[in-house]
């Protein structure tokens, strides 16, 4: 007797009837029973076999063959070209079979064996070019950039003009700039087109990978540094301070001086949050304008006074200021150190106008192309509009070459000698029939001097300067060479001398 809780095939025949064959064992009262005895016990079905499972005649299939499947098979090649390829003139001709049918593309693209896709696209194609549209075509891109004429000369124009440029960079000027899209890739692409190769450059391997860090929100922390640089027609070396948003980059403040006394910075940081308002925490190194070995510093009473909290980097590692670091970098190469400044008075418009440019025009790289203007007044986009219109258009020429300078020419004859005068710089120089030049010696000749036009814009980026007492201001400035205890011994010696005729 069997027993009902062992799987037996009357399950099978119970879930699956089938006709019986000639020659089975099994009858309809066997199958009966055992769908009986199925419904009133409890059993264990076995699992079904795969085969079982996919088999496509079972009329209840499983889940594995209710999965849609593809079959893969192998054709001549012949075969396959001649039924995936179709000449102009059968493209022609169907197209011309479709419009007369007037049938919709999904009925007639069956008939004839091409997907309704096809259809549309040998008609549009046809509607454009005419029969010509019909003929074969490469596929895939076509050689060269796919850029615009207009895009091109732009990345050229940029590329001649700053060679030191990457693709990025041309990137981020084509879209704020000219308004431009073109993706880095492109215009790297683009460039390799037109003879740019990328160049090699070895580099030092770093001894520690860099790690970033940034505030979320303007005002949470300046970075508070200075930097010294000479002026070069007077040999004389100046002091700039300057404090920088650590979350925009923006420059909120800049001070020049002869001197980098703790009071230059303690002005420039008083002038900053009059302009831009104070923040929570200053970031500073550890020099004795910052920090004192011993009790306080005057830097620290005056942020203390404001509830503002001072760090202090670690000594001897200037990448905790990397940012402010990288200004310095960035001002160096592309303003002060081409930049000949008249006098300090110069070099402070000058700077502060370069400091317009990088706080409102100049994309950054560490802000996802954006300038460090658009993250520092975010919450306050009229602000913004009202400071920029401020900024003239040109505030990076003027940063770096000055005023410009009327030009300069004089040709005539003296006796029978043709000769000719002209300016370069702040030399003029004679030309004589023979083509030799000489120096004439003439001061500044073709400065201009006068007109409402000829005045550099006052920069709105906030300057502190101490207070110099009078009895310490010294506005004589002694050129090359020279120095001011020179007129103070030969005064001496006149004094000297007529005191001896007296006496």
């Amino acid at each position: 007797m069997t027993d009902p809780h062992t799987p037996h095939d009357y399950d099978h025949y119970a879930d699956n009837p089938q006709p019986d064959a000639p020659g089975d064992a099994v009858g309809p009262e066997v199958r009966g029973e055992a769908e009986d005895r199925r419904r009133d016990s409890v059993t264990r079905r076995a699992p079904t076999p795969p085969a079982a499972a996919s088999d496509p005649q079972d009329p209840q299939p499983g889940r594995a063959a209710r999965r849609r499947t593809r079959t893969r098979r192998r054709v001549l090649a012949e075969d396959a070209n001649k039924r995936n390829s179709f000449s102009s003139r059968d493209r022609l001709l169907i197209l011309d079979a479709w419009l007369r049918t007037k049938l919709p593309a999904k009925d007639f693209a069956g008939l004839v064996g091409v997907s309704m896709h096809s259809l549309y696209k040998w008609r549009q194609r046809f509607e454009e070019e005419g029969p010509a549209g019909l003929e074969d075509r490469p596929k895939g891109k076509g050689p060269g950039s796919r850029l615009s004429d207009e895009t091109q000369r732009a990345i050229l124009m940029m590329k001649q003009a700053h060679p030191e440029w990457g693709q990025d960079r041309i990137h981020a000027m084509l879209t704020r700039t000219q308004g431009l899209g073109a993706s880095p890739g492109a215009i790297g692409r683009y460039l390799e087109q037109e003879g740019y190769v990328v160049e090699d450059v070895p580099t030092k391997p770093h001894p520690d990978k860099p790690r970033r860090f940034e505030r979320s929100k303007p005002n949470e922390l300046w970075q508070t540094d200075l930097f010294t640089f000479v002026l070069k027609r007077q040999n004389r070396r100046v002091h700039l301070v300057g404090y920088m948003d650590d979350y925009s980059r923006f420059l909120v403040g800049y001070g020049l001086h002869a001197s980098s006394s703790g009071a230059l910075v303690r002005e420039t940081l008083e002038a900053a949050i009059a302009n831009h308002g104070a923040p929570i925490e200053v970031l500073t190194d550890n020099g004795t304008q910052y920090k004192t070995w011993r009790g306080t510093s005057a830097f620290t009473k005056l942020l203390d006074r404001r509830g503002i909290k001072q760090i202090v980097a670690s000594p001897r590692h200037p990448q905790t200021l990397g940012k402010i670091e990288r200004f310095w970098g960035t001002l160096w190469r592309e303003c002060v150190q081409q930049a000949v400044f008249r006098d300090l008075d110069e070099a402070r418009q000058r700077i502060g106008l370069f400091i317009d440019h990088y706080n409102f025009q100049r994309p950054h790289s560490g802000i996802d192309g954006l300038v460090p203007a658009d993250r520092f007044f975010e919450a306050a986009p009229q602000v913004l509009a009202t400071l920029r219109h401020r900024v003239e258009a040109n505030a990076k020429e003027l940063a770096q070459h000055g005023t410009p300078r009327k030009s300069f020419y004089l040709t005539g004859r003296v006796g029978d000698a043709n000769i000719s005068l002209h300016a370069e710089g702040e030399r003029v120089l004679l030309t004589n029939a023979d083509g030799t030049q000489e120096e004439v010696d003439l001061t500044a000749l073709g400065r201009r001097e006068s007109g409402a036009d000829q005045v550099s814009p006052k920069p709105i980026a906030a300057e502190g300067a101490p207070q110099v007492h009078p009895a310490q201001a010294d506005d004589s400035v002694a050129g090359p060479g020279q120095s001011p205890l020179d007129d103070a011994i030969r005064d001496l010696d006149e004094g000297l001398s007529s005191s001896a005729e007296d006496a």
